[in-house]
């Protein structure tokens, strides 16, 4: 798949730089709920989402769901709110939107519950998926690392792609970035191999990798607009939705790489859950909804056509 060819224009240039990254290079250094919220909501985009209200309810998978679930009438999801186009927050910065955010919205539809799309830091999510969320959806890559805490049900496909400085003047080389500064977002599988390249840096005695790691995706991205890294390394429909919003900044670097599986977090052994969400995430595949949402954000590439569950992408 290649990274955001089909983006929307109005992606594309929805902000100006300077909204872009407001008040960016600030960091969340407390790691707060409340940190990816403030921060991430003065980078939002126009666009408001696709209208899943005529989604009707399925009884017959409803009645799958736990009472955990629907004990309140909600499905409580959630997701870390700075990963555009994927799910991040409206101009209001509280309301959130994104692909997976209507996709959350469309399973809460066919579930006959109200979608209760919560704010988290990314690597909260999965340890709070079975108390505090019902599900999380935030462009988890399915991995066998992950899939030892957690069910999941795959729902897009994303690989993984490298962004530098427009002319990449730094004549970044991703085949050799030992003594160079790499960005990528916390508790992302970017960030594991983005360590698992400075150890081999080391052990090779070469100059050493500096791994700078944020909570927030826009951090990361601001990271490498200020020159304060050399790269950074993300999901390809991020990568490629960062690039349009920095007005001709950024480019991609080479091409997507590692395309694998993204799920919706389930808690482990809700076999129950499992099924419910499988059934639902299908219905939509089936019905033309999934897909006229992933249009909607122009990230099509990235459609399934079959969803599973607990089926490993990569390592």
């Amino acid at each position: 798949m290649e990274a955001k060819k089909s983006l929307k224009a109005a992606a594309a240039c929805a902000l100006s730089v300077a909204m872009l990254f407001a008040g960016a290079a600030c960091g969340t250094s407390d790691g707060s709920d409340d940190a990816a919220s403030s921060d991430s909501g003065s980078k939002s985009s126009e666009l408001t989402g696709y209208d899943v209200s005529s989604v009707q309810k399925d009884d017959d998978i409803a009645k799958l769901l736990p009472d955990y679930v629907t004990k309140d009438s909600k499905l409580t999801i959630g997701m870390d709110t700075s990963y555009a186009p994927a799910e991040f927050l409206a101009e209001d910065g509280k309301t959130p939107v994104g692909f997976d955010v209507d996709i959350a919205k469309a399973l809460a539809q066919v579930f006959g519950l109200e979608a209760d799309p919560e704010t988290a830091n990314f690597d909260s999510i999965i340890p709070s998926v079975g108390s505090k969320y019902d599900i999380g959806i935030s462009s988890f890559t399915v991995t066998k690392e992950r899939l030892e805490a957690v069910d999941f049900v795959s729902h897009f496909d994303a690989g993984s792609a490298w962004a530098v400085k427009k002319g990449n003047s730094n004549k970044i080389d991703v085949s050799d970035l030992c003594g160079k500064k790499v960005a990528v977002q916390t508790a992302t599988m970017q960030e594991t191999e983005a360590n698992k390249m400075a150890k081999q840096c080391e052990a090779d005695g070469k100059d050493k990798l500096e791994v700078i790691s944020s909570k927030l995706q826009t951090d990361v991205t601001t990271n490498v607009v200020t020159g304060k890294a050399d790269v950074f390394y993300a999901d390809s429909p991020v990568a490629g939705y960062a690039i349009a919003q920095t007005d001709g900044q950024l480019e991609m670097l080479g091409k997507v790489e590692g395309v694998a599986p993204e799920g919706i977090v389930i808690k482990k052994g809700d076999s129950q859950m499992d099924e419910a969400v499988q059934k639902a995430v299908q219905k939509l595949i089936d019905d033309g909804t999934y897909l006229k949402i992933l249009k909607y954000w122009g990230v099509e590439d990235g459609a399934i056509e079959t969803s599973e569950i607990n089926t490993p992408g990569a390592e």
